[in-house]
């Protein structure tokens, strides 16, 4: 399987528990394999080429929360979570998605 159906299938399995597909980051290689497939874009996002291949997902949660989640792309799964309250500011969710990102990306290379 090439890494752009590992995109699609990880996309398919979370919409079956009620995930919604808000950013695409793809590697350098992984985005050359996507436009080499005559695509520009996965689910009509358009991917932020980035040192890992990864899905940012979201979802509501329990209380009126947020709940998001960052999962690699990869043949080991991999995934980080956070929740935000309903009224959380928008700069502070994206300083805090951001981190969460930076996080992998140690991961991935750590390993």
């Amino acid at each position: 399987m090439n890494q752009i159906d590992r995109f699609k299938e990880t996309i398919a399995a979370y919409r079956r528990h009620g995930w919604q597909i808000r950013r695409v980051l793809m590697s350098k290689s992984t985005m050359d394999e996507l436009t080499a497939s005559g695509e520009h874009g996965i689910e009509g996002i358009v991917p932020e080429v980035t040192l890992v291949d990864a899905l940012w997902f979201r979802r509501p949660s329990h209380e009126g929360r947020e709940a998001w989640e960052l999962r690699l792309v990869g043949e080991t799964p991999y995934a980080l979570f956070e929740a935000f309250e309903k009224d959380c500011d928008a700069d502070f969710r994206e300083e805090t998605l951001r981190a969460i990102e930076l996080r992998l990306i140690e991961h991935t290379t750590e390993s």
